[in-house]
């Protein structure tokens, strides 16, 4: 058994920073769907803008409004304008292709940069 990227969502923007929260990241439920992330599923979290990593979990955002908020004390290390990476990732003994997601600076999707077989866009 190995532990596999499954679902990433690339060069999203950072638009909230909220320290005041619970916790987790607050994700546009179109990026959750399209990408194939559950709703409390654990993520990991790099910036491209400061090279920090964090794992945390995601809740949904109201679709379509491009939402990606760093919440609780995860805000202390990835701010509001930052570039971002979010990855899952599944414990599976056999290969698995990842469905990746490219977005704007809005975090609308723009492409599939990788699917996995059968994916319905």
């Amino acid at each position: 058994m190995r532990f596999s990227l499954h679902s990433k969502i690339h060069k999203a923007t950072v638009t909230e920073a909220n320290v005041n929260y619970v916790g987790s990241i607050t994700i546009d439920i179109d990026l959750i769907e399209k990408v194939g992330f559950f709703i409390g599923e654990k993520v990991l979290v790099t910036s491209n803008t400061s090279g920090a990593r964090l794992e945390t979990y995601v809740v949904a955002g109201e679709r379509n409004l491009g939402t990606v908020c760093i919440n609780g004390a995860a805000a202390h290390l990835i701010k509001e304008g930052e570039e971002i990476i979010i990855m899952g990732f599944e414990l599976s003994d056999k290969p698995i292709v990842p469905t990746v997601i490219l977005v704007d600076k809005n975090n609308k999707f723009v492409k599939y940069l990788q699917e996995k077989p059968n994916q319905k866009i």
